[in-house]
């Protein structure tokens, strides 16, 4: 949840920065080598993969799939599988999915597509991040209350 408010937060003070990041590529722009974008980009999907490799003992009995690392670009395989060598495939797939989850409706309200829609954009965001906490079947925190509603 933390992540997830962390990031929702920092995109709605920074949609600019949303944008350059997670918006359509610049037409004809190549990455340099060696420059901060895929160090960051990396670092991004390995924290989510970290989130997934942790919930997988929890969450395999149900976010499982018929996965391979087939499935999966070749260089994304090789860092997942140094970094998180007990993760299976179906794991890298959970957090690939953890990733859709929580930017699907951060990229909507940035873009401007809820606000017509809903008068509380953070409402349906942290519904949607409880479901998907709670679909991982992670153990509550003692107190966590706001798990369960």
């Amino acid at each position: 949840m933390a992540w997830a408010t962390a990031l929702r937060d920092w995109s709605l003070a920074n949609p600019q920065g949303f944008r350059l990041i997670y918006g359509d590529p610049v037409p004809g722009y190549q990455t340099p080598e060696g420059g901060p974008a895929p160090e960051a980009a990396k670092r991004a999907c390995l924290g989510l993969t970290g989130l997934a490799a942790a919930a997988w003992p929890y969450a395999k009995t149900t976010q499982g799939g018929d996965h391979a690392w087939e499935d999966f670009a070749p260089e994304l395989v090789d860092t997942i599988r140094r970094d998180n060598p007990a993760l299976p495939p179906a794991g890298l797939a959970l957090a690939l999915r953890l990733w859709g989850r929580m930017h699907g409706l951060v990229a909507l309200e940035v873009y401007g597509h809820l606000g017509p829609q809903t008068l509380r954009p953070d409402e349906l965001y942290h519904a949607e991040i409880r479901d998907l906490i709670r679909s991982l079947g992670l153990p509550a925190a003692p107190g966590d209350s706001k798990l369960s509603t």
